[in-house]
C-alpha cells in the first residue's frame, strides 16, 4: 500500500489538551491510517492510504481542528499558504488582548479602595472581570455549542462565574487574570523551547554557488546535481556532501557531529551539508543530491522524531481524556452531597470548595512538559552528533542493559594495514601480493581496500584492473547496489530477518568475454574471495575458506586478520592485516559498566584469537567469533531470548551486513560517519561522529530526560493531589487552585527544557 504523507500547520495552537484531541479525532477520519500532533512544532501529520482521498479527509481535518480550536490558523504545507497578512493580524489581537488587561488590572485594584457594599465596587469589579476574562468566557461559549466541554477554558469560567455568584468578587476576578498571567508565561516558555530546539535545527544552507561555464550562480541546494561542481567561500555553510578538487580550510563540524574543534580538509577529502567552512576557498565536487546529503537526512530524522511517541506520552494523553471529567464529576458532587447528608451546611461553602476542584483539574501541566521534555532530549542529543529518531526510542535508550557490539568500523577503526606478506611453495612475496590485489580489487571491503593498497604503495596503481573502459570492471558499482527495500522493514520476524540475510549477502558473481586479467569473480560473504586470474584459481579469504575447499594450509599464530591465499589449490601464503582500536574503545566499555550495564558482546567474523584479544584489551564479557552474517542474527537472537522482559538489547553496528541485527534489536545504532546508508536506514539512533562514547552520551541524555519527565509527573500530580485534598476539607483557596493549575504548568514546561542542556550530565 502505497501511503500519502500530507501536514498541516496549526499556527496559533497553544493547548496542548486541545492538540492532544485533535490529533485522537483525526484518527478516527475514514482512510487514514495514522494521525500524530507534533505540539512542539504546531504540526499535524496525517498518513492517508488513498490517493484520491486525500482532498476530502483533509477538509475533514481542518474541521475537527476549527471544531475544537476555531482560532487556530491551519497552513497546508504542500500549498505553502503561509502569509505576512496573518502574522499582523495575530499582532494586532494580540495588543487588543494586552490592552483589556491592562485596563482590567486597573479596574481590579481600583475596588480594592471601595466599600464592600458600594454598587460602584460591584460594577468595576464586573467590569474589571469581563475585560479580564472575555477571550476565555467567548472560547468556552463557543466549546460548548460544538460540544467541547472539558476544556480549562470552561473550568475556568465556571470556577470564576461560580465565586461571582456567592459574592467572591476579589477571588473570582483573581483566578481569571492569574490564569491569563500563567496561560501568557506558559505560552512564552513554551515558544521559547521551541525556539531553542528549531535553533538546534537551523542547519539547512541557503545556496550554492554553482559552476556555469567559467563563472559561478548562487542557486538553491535543491537545485544542484551529482558531479556540479560548487565553490565554499570562508563563512558559508557547505551546501551538499562532495569531495574537495581545489582547495584547504579548517571547517566547523559541530552543527552536525557535536565536535567542538575544527577539522582540517584538503583536496580529496569529504565535506559534509551543514558543515561551516572557516578560512579557504573551496572547489567542492558535489557527491549527493540535497535529499540523500547528510543535512538532509538529519533534518528530516529530527522533525520526524516526534511521530514516534514514547509509551509516557501515550499514556499521559489517556490519562487526560479521563482525568479532567472525572474531576468535574467530583466537584459537581463535592458541592451538592455534603448539602444533603451534613446538617447545618451551607450550599455556597461547598460550592466554593468545588470551583477550587474546577480550577485545579486541568492536565495542561502534564500534556505539555512530557512532549518537550522528550522532543528537548532528542534536540540536545543531535547538538551532541547522536540522532535519536523517536522519543520511545529514547524511551528504550532509558531501559537498555545489554550492548551488542560489531568489531570492524564500530570498536575499531576500519582502517587496515598489511603488517606482514608471508608466501610459501615457490612463490615470492610480490607474486603473492600482486594476486591477492587482482582478486580484491573489486572489492569494497576494508580489508580488500588495504591489500590492494599495500600493492600500489609498492608497485604503483594497479592499471589493469581498475579500466572503467572494461565491462568487467563496472563490478564494483553493481557490487554496491545490491541492498534490497526490504531492509525499511523495522523489527520483522525472524524469517523475514533470514530472507533479508540471503538477500544482501548472495554471492555476486560477474562474467565476461573480455580479455581481462580476472574473470568468474564471486565474493562469498564470511568466507573470502575464488576468482581466475592469469589464468589460475585463485582463492583468498579465511580458514573457513581453506578448510572448504580442502587446501592444507598455515595455522599462523599472530595477532591480526590472516588472508590465506592458494593458487590452484597449492596454498602459497599468507598476509596478515591488523585494524586499530579506536581511541575510546576501552573507555566505552567501562563507562557503560559504570552505568549499570548487566553485558557487553562483542559479535565478529574474524579469528577466534583475534577476537578473543581484543575482547580481553577492552574488557567485553562475551565474545562471539568466526560469525556468517546469518549466524551474527541467529547468536543475537539467543541474547535476546536472555534478557527480561522489561529489559532492553542494544547493538552498534556500521556495515550493510549489520542492517538485519539493527533491525531486530529494541535500539540499534547505527555508526553515521562510516557506517552504510542500509545500516542508517535500520537503525533508531545515528551516531554521526563515528565515537563508541557517543553511545554513552546518548544513554545519559535518556536517563536525564526519563527523570525529568517523572519530576514533571510526580511535581505536577502530587501538587493537584494535595490541593485537591486541602480544597475539599476548606483549607486550599482560588489562589492555591490557581497555582496548581497554571503555575504548576510553567514550572514544569521551565523543567522540560532543562533536557536540551546535555553539557551537564
Amino acid at each position: 500500500m502505497n501511503v500519502k504523507k500530507r501536514e498541516l500547520i496549526l499556527e496559533g495552537l497553544c493547548c496542548a489538551n486541545c492538540a492532544a484531541k485533535i490529533e485522537n479525532k483525526s484518527k478516527n477520519i475514514s482512510g487514514v491510517s495514522s494521525a500524530n500532533i507534533d505540539f512542539v512544532s504546531k504540526k499535524l501529520t496525517l498518513e492517508i492510504e488513498n490517493e484520491n482521498e486525500i482532498i476530502r479527509i483533509l477538509e475533514e481535518a481542518k474541521s475537527i481542528v476549527k471544531k475544537i480550536e476555531p482560532d487556530v490558523k491551519i497552513i497546508d504545507t504542500s500549498i505553502k499558504d503561509i502569509n505576512a497578512e496573518a502574522d499582523e493580524e495575530d499582532n494586532s489581537s494580540k495588543k487588543i488582548k494586552f490592552a483589556g488587561l491592562a485596563v482590567g488590572v486597573i479596574l481590579y485594584i481600583v475596588t480594592f479602595f471601595l466599600a464592600d457594599s458600594s454598587n460602584v465596587k460591584v460594577i468595576f469589579s464586573i467590569a474589571a472581570y469581563l475585560l479580564i476574562g472575555a477571550e476565555v468566557l467567548i472560547k468556552s461559549f463557543k466549546n460548548i455549542i460544538r460540544g467541547e466541554v472539558f476544556d480549562e477554558n470552561f473550568l475556568m469560567s465556571i470556577a470564576s462565574i461560580g465565586a461571582l455568584a456567592i459574592k467572591q468578587y476579589p477571588e473570582g476576578i483573581a483566578v481569571m487574570l492569574f490564569y491569563q498571567i500563567g496561560e501568557t508565561f506558559q505560552d512564552m516558555a513554551v515558544d521559547r523551547s521551541r525556539r531553542s530546539i528549531t535553533k538546534l535545527m537551523d542547519i539547512k544552507p541557503e545556496f550554492a554557488n554553482l559552476q556555469v561555464k567559467d563563472d559561478f550562480m548562487k542557486v538553491h541546494p535543491e537545485d544542484v546535481n551529482i558531479g556540479d561542481i560548487i565553490l565554499i567561500k570562508p563563512g558559508e555553510k557547505v551546501p551538499l556532501d562532495g569531495t574537495i578538487i581545489k582547495g584547504a580550510s579548517m571547517v566547523d563540524t559541530s552543527d552536525l557531529t557535536g565536535e567542538s574543534l575544527p577539522r582540517e580538509v584538503n583536496v580529496g577529502s569529504t565535506v559534509l551539508g551543514g558543515f561551516i567552512n572557516e578560512n579557504g576557498v573551496l572547489t567542492v565536487k558535489v557527491t549527493k543530491g540535497f535529499g540523500e546529503s547528510a543535512v538532509s537526512k538529519i533534518l528530516e530524522l529530527v522533525q520526524n522524531a516526534s511521530s514516534k511517541k514514547a509509551q509516557t506520552e501515550n499514556f499521559i494523553t489517556k490519562f487526560a481524556r479521563y482525568y479532567t471529567p472525572i474531576v468535574t464529576l467530583s466537584a459537581v458532587l463535592l458541592a451538592v452531597v455534603p448539602t444533603l447528608v451534613i446538617p447545618g451546611t451551607h450550599f455556597s461553602q461547598w460550592l466554593y470548595r468545588a470551583l477550587v476542584f474546577l480550577v485545579v483539574s486541568c492536565p495542561c501541566a502534564l500534556v505539555i512538559s512530557i512532549p518537550l521534555g522528550f522532543f528537548g532530549g532528542i534536540g540536545g542529543a543531535s547538538r551532541k552528533g547522536i540522532l535519536i529518531k523517536g522519543s520511545n526510542y529514547l524511551e528504550a535508550l532509558y531501559n537498555v542493559k545489554t550492548v551488542v557490539f560489531d568489531k570492524t568500523g564500530t570498536l575499531t577503526k576500519g582502517v587496515f594495514t598489511v603488517t606482514e606478506v608471508n608466501s610459501r611453495n615457490n612463490i615470492t612475496e610480490d607474486e603473492l601480493l600482486e594476486y591477492a590485489a587482482l582478486a580484491e580489487s573489486y572489492s569494497n571491503h576494508p580489508i580488500a581496500k588495504s591489500i590492494l593498497k599495500a600493492y600500489e604503495d609498492k608497485n604503483g596503481k594497479l592499471e589493469t584492473v581498475h579500466n572503467n573502459d572494461i565491462p568487467a570492471c563496472k563490478m564494483r558499482a553493481k557490487c554496491q547496489n545490491i541492498m534490497p527495500n526490504s531492509i525499511n522493514l523495522k523489527k520483522s520476524n525472524n524469517s523475514s530477518i533470514d530472507k533479508i540475510s540471503k538477500a544482501i549477502f548472495k554471492p555476486c558473481k560477474y562474467k565476461s568475454n573480455t580479455d581481462h586479467d580476472t574473470l568468474n569473480y564471486s565474493e562469498l560473504a564470511g568466507y573470502g574471495i575464488k576468482a581466475i586470474i592469469k589464468g589460475k584459481n585463485i582463492l583468498a579469504g579465511n580458514a573457513k575458506l581453506m578448510k572448504n575447499e580442502n587446501i592444507a594450509y598455515e595455522d599462523v599464530n599472530t595477532i591480526g586478520t590472516i588472508i590465506h591465499i592458494a593458487i590452484d589449490n597449492i596454498y602459497a601464503g599468507y598476509i596478515v592485516i591488523s585494524d586499530e582500536l579506536k581511541n575510546d574503545s576501552a573507555s566505552t566499555i567501562k563507562a557503560l559498566k559504570n552505568l549499570g550495564m548487566k553485558k557487553t558482546v562483542m559479535l565478529t567474523g574474524d579469528a577466534s584469537r583475534v577476537a578473543a584479544e581484543i575482547g580481553n584489551k577492552l574488557g567485553i564479557d562475551e565474545v562471539y567469533s568466526e560469525l556468517l552474517p546469518n549466524e551474527k542474527v541467529e547468536k543475537f537472537e539467543m541474547l535476546y531470548s536472555m534478557k527480561t522482559p522489561k529489559e532492553k538489547i542494544l547493538y552498534v553496528g556500521d556495515g550493510v551486513n549489520d542492517a538485519p541485527v539493527l533491525a531486530r534489536a529494541d535500539v540499534g545504532v547505527a555508526m553515521g560517519g562510516l557506517g552504510s546508508d542500509a545500516a542508517i536506514e535500520a537503525s533508531d539512533v545515528v551516531i554521526m561522529t563515528d565515537e563508541p562514547s557517543k553511545l554513552v552520551t546518548a544513554i545519559k541524555v535518556a536517563r536525564k530526560t526519563q527523570y525529568i519527565v517523572w519530576q514533571n509527573i510526580i511535581f505536577a500530580l502530587g501538587i493537584k493531589v494535595v490541593i485537591l485534598a486541602l480544597g475539599a476539607l476548606g483549607f486550599a483557596n482560588m489562589w492555591e487552585a490557581v497555582f496548581g493549575d497554571v503555575g504548576v504548568a510553567l514550572i514544569a514546561v521551565l523543567n522540560s527544557m532543562r533536557a536540551l542542556n546535555v553539557r551537564k550530565l
